[in-house]
C-alpha cells in the first residue's frame, strides 16, 4: 500500500524581505503566509517548525491510539504537543530535537502498560522515523 499526500510552498523575494505561502492538498491550509520574521523574529503567523510539530503530534497520537487499542485499551483522549528545536550551527540552522509531551485518558490502562505503548508509538510513528533529531517524550496517564 502506498499513500501519497502533498504540501506546497511558494516563496517570493530575498530571505529577509521576502514572503511565502504554504498550502496542503486537502485545502486545510491554503496560501497561509510565512516569512523570515515569522520564523526567526517572533512575528505572528506560521512557520515550518510549527507545521512539523503539528504533523509529528498528530501522527504520534494516532500511533499511540493504535498501540493502546491492540493491547485492548481504547483511549478516551490523547493530547500531544511536539516542541521542535531549531538551532543555529556552523552549517546554518538544524532541527536538533523534538520533545513530545502527551497526556492521555485511557480507562483500564495501568501506567507501566501506558509507558510501554507511549515509547513504542514514539519509535514507530512514521513521522518519528523521518527525523534525524533526538526525539524525547514525557507521557502521563490521567485519571
Amino acid at each position: 500500500m502506498s499513500i501519497k499526500k502533498n504540501g506546497s510552498a511558494v516563496w517570493q523575494g530575498g530571505l529577509k524581505d521576502g514572503k511565502g505561502t504554504v498550502s496542503t492538498q486537502s485545502g486545510v491550509l491554503s496560501d497561509v503566509s510565512y516569512s523570515f520574521a515569522k520564523r526567526f523574529e517572533g512575528e505572528g503567523g506560521s512557520n515550518p517548525e510549527e507545521l512539523i510539530g503539528a504533523a509529528h503530534a498528530s501522527c504520534y497520537s494516532m500511533a499511540l491510539s493504535m498501540i493502546l487499542g491492540e493491547a485492548g485499551h481504547t483511549p478516551e483522549r490523547i493530547a500531544t504537543q511536539a516542541t521542535v528545536s531549531l538551532e543555529q550551527d556552523e552549517g546554518g540552522f538544524s532541527i536538533t530535537a523534538i520533545h513530545l509531551e502527551t497526556r492521555a485518558s485511557v480507562p483500564g490502562a495501568d501506567d507501566a502498560a501506558f509507558q510501554d505503548a507511549a515509547n513504542k508509538a514514539k519509535a514507530g510513528c512514521p513521522v518519528s522515523k523521518l527525523f534525524n533529531a533526538e526525539i524525547t517524550l514525557d507521557a502521563k496517564l490521567e485519571g
